[in-house]
């Protein structure tokens, strides 16, 4: 089995086709999942790489916008595609897409920026118990034989530790629209900042509709439900390492006709705001 570390930075690691038209366009691999379908954060990551491939090194993603068009398949490649829509001497606007079988399963348009001084405050982390003081998701599901509980523990890139009760197979004992987890990649990552905030990227895509369902009673194995990403939006306010630990903080504000709304914060553990998520999610339960 591949070190989950190695098998993202496989996945990160784009191949240039050298195809210079109207495009530039890119190959990856795609990671294997137990149900078969590409894992969101994967191709969301990817399409960064893509699109900060077209970029000066000085310029890094501050902002994307992506929606989820099909399930992609873990047995086929991803071909990227990156339109340079705008160069401007502060801010670089990229638009990217992930393709498989020619039909687009990802959509994105992200922004680049170099560094630059200006005001400057952020929300504070909240307080809560730090990651030593909490059971990883190694512990809660080493020992348990469903092959999903394996993949879980074992072939994910990142260690995971709820702050409260996880809702991996029975509902969290109280309703609650918010939970806090840490965080970080499971062994180091090289000193690439681009490539942290792209795994940074691909982190937020774990959990972060986990509290649509706790809202409402649910855990991810219960029968018949259905659970998808359908948009996705990021925010990068600061850098970080994708290696050390992570707060990331989530709240779903509502949820309706199917959908449910996730918002969340990344903090470092010495309380710097890392990035903003917002992402909106098919939540389909069976009818009763």
């Amino acid at each position: 089995m591949t070190d989950p570390v190695v098998s993202l930075l496989e996945a990160l690691d784009l191949t240039d086709t050298g195809a210079r038209t109207a495009e530039d366009i890119y190959t990856g691999p795609s990671q294997w999942m137990p149900h078969g379908r590409v894992f969101g954060g994967q191709v969301l990551a990817q399409c960064i790489v893509a699109a900060k491939r077209t970029v000066p090194d000085d310029r890094f993603i501050h902002s994307m916008h992506g929606y989820f068009l099909r399930a992609g398949d873990v047995r086929l490649p991803i071909t990227f595609s990156v339109d340079r829509i705008h160069d401007g001497r502060s801010f670089m606007a990229r638009r990217a897409q992930a393709y498989q079988n020619g039909v687009p399963i990802f959509s994105m348009i992200a922004s680049f920026q170099n560094d630059d001084e200006g005001v400057d405050h952020q929300l504070p982390m909240p307080d809560v118990p730090g990651p030593e003081e909490l059971p990883s998701d190694t512990d809660l599901l080493d020992h348990i034989s469903d092959p999903r509980a394996r993949a879980w523990a074992a072939d994910r890139a990142f260690e995971i530790r709820h702050v409260s009760e996880p809702v991996y197979f029975h509902a969290a004992d109280e309703a609650a629209s918010s939970q806090a987890v840490w965080m970080r990649a499971k062994s180091a990552l090289p000193d690439d900042r681009g490539l942290h905030q792209a795994a940074i990227a691909y982190a937020s895509d774990y959990a972060v509709l986990e509290p649509v369902l706790r809202r409402h009673g649910l855990s991810w194995l219960d029968a018949g439900l259905k659970v998808a990403s359908l948009d996705h939006a990021m925010w990068w306010h600061r850098p970080a390492r994708a290696d050390e630990w992570l707060l990331y903080v989530q709240d779903s504000p509502s949820a309706t006709g199917g959908r449910g709304l996730a918002q969340a914060r990344f903090y470092t553990r010495d309380g710097a705001l890392v990035a903003s998520v917002a992402q909106e999610g098919m939540v389909r339960v069976p009818r009763s």
